[in-house]
């Protein structure tokens, strides 16, 4: 099952494509530019539907952050008046583009199809292995921890705190250190993304395995991979 981040402003169009995808993937849905980065930075994704005209951050202005460090298929959504812009948009990175207002069997087929594709591509892609820490599976190409029978996906800043703990298994990282780390900007006094990622991570590591803690905090020092006891 995909994972699909549909960002467009409108409730009708959004709830349409909602019905038509979610019995064959998972629909993660934001109303804004802004909002649709947001979740893109927070998120795994394998698949973004963007709209061209929104409030915040436009489309282009999306698709160029995305394209900062992603290459996940991305299908702009452009209203007919739009559509020569589109030329723009595949040269800035863009893998298909789909008209308003649009066929729902055309947007199933071509959903498809870029899935198809990225799967098509990956076999030629470098061998990503697992990494074993303690009693779970790290598997770094769909961002998920095992444990056993039991398998949970990380968010994408959930992901990259547990890289940068294992990375770095004996360090103990101040909050400045470990935001600036891994959201690649400077640290704002008060900014509470990091300790919200931290608290879903441990969450989530203790779905798959509730007997160990992988995570330590240091008090008046900060966090760092929890050695073992």
């Amino acid at each position: 099952m995909a994972r699909i981040l549909v960002i467009e402003d409108n409730n009708d169009i959004q709830e349409i494509l909602r019905g038509l995808l979610e019995e064959n993937h998972q629909v993660l849905q934001a109303f804004s530019g802004t909002e649709g980065v947001r979740l893109f930075e927070q998120e795994s994704v394998d698949l973004v539907l963007l709209d061209i005209m929104m409030p915040g951050k436009n489309g282009d202005e999306v698709l160029e952050e995305i394209r900062k460090t992603s290459q996940v298929p991305v299908i702009m959504l452009t209203a007919l008046g739009e559509k020569d812009l589109i030329s723009q948009y595949l040269l800035a990175g863009a893998n298909d583009y789909i008209v308003k207002p649009f066929n729902l069997d055309e947007v199933f087929a071509r959903v498809t199809v870029q899935l198809r594709n990225r799967d098509l591509v990956s076999p030629a892609a470098p061998v990503l292995e697992e990494k074993i820490v303690k009693n779970i599976a790290i598997k770094e190409d769909t961002f998920e921890v095992v444990c056993g029978e039991k398998a949970v996906r990380l968010g994408k800043k959930e992901y990259q705190i547990f890289q940068t703990l294992l990375q770095h298994p004996k360090k103990i990282f101040t909050k400045e250190e470990l935001y600036e780390k891994v959201w690649e900007d400077t640290y704002l006094p008060g900014d509470n993304a990091l300790n919200a990622q931290l608290s879903n991570l441990r969450k989530k590591l203790a779905q798959v395995d509730d007997s160990t803690d992988y995570i330590q905090t240091v008090w008046g020092l900060g966090v760092r991979l929890k050695g073992e006891d």
